[in-house]
C-alpha cells in the first residue's frame, strides 16, 4: 500500500511517498503553497500518480501533548483532503520534526540555501518513517 507523508505549513507543504512495500519513506518536490486548487490539483497527481490508498499528515502537538492553534489548521486541512480525496487520513504526532530535519541537514554539511530548499521534504520524509516503523499505530487520529 502506497501512502502519502505530508509535513504542513502554511507557506509550504513537504511531501514524501512510501515504497509499495509500505517499509521506505522517500521524498517528493516540496508543494509551494499558492491556493486551495492549486495544492489539491499538485496533490492529486501524486496521489494518481503513485496510486496512494492512504495519507498520514504531521500532527503538531505541543511538547506538553495539548493541541495548539498550529493543530486547528492541520485538522481543517486533513478535513479537506479526506473530502476532496477520499482517502484515510491519519494525523500522526510529529512534533519538533522541521527541528530534527535542520538538524540532519546541518550535520551532513548542507548549506543554508540547500537547506531551505529540503527541510520540509525531509520533515515529510521523518514523519513518514516514523509511522511506518511505529508497530503500534493506534496512537494516531484517523479521519
Amino acid at each position: 500500500m502506497r501512502i502519502l507523508g505530508l509535513d504542513y505549513g502554511e507557506k509550504r507543504i513537504g511531501v514524501a511517498v512510501c515504497d509499495e512495500l509500505g517499509l521506505t519513506a522517500q521524498g517528493l518536490p516540496t508543494l509551494i503553497r499558492k491556493t486551495k486548487k492549486h495544492d489539491l490539483e499538485i496533490l492529486s497527481h501524486w496521489i494518481r500518480n503513485y496510486s496512494v490508498q492512504k495519507i498520514v499528515i504531521g500532527y503538531p502537538l505541543r511538547l506538553d501533548g495539548s493541541e495548539g492553534i498550529q493543530c486547528e489548521k492541520v485538522n481543517r486541512f486533513a478535513r479537506m483532503l479526506n473530502k476532496t480525496f477520499l482517502l484515510p487520513v491519519i494525523k500522526w504526532p510529529e512534533t519538533l520534526s522541521t527541528k530534527e530535519a535542520e538538524d540532519i541537514l546541518i550535520s551532513s554539511g548542507v548549506r543554508w540555501q540547500k537547506r531551505k530548499e529540503k527541510v520540509d521534504q525531509l520533515a515529510a520524509c521523518l514523519i513518514l518513517q516514523n509511522y511506518l516503523d511505529c508497530a503500534d499505530k493506534s496512537t494516531a487520529g484517523q479521519l
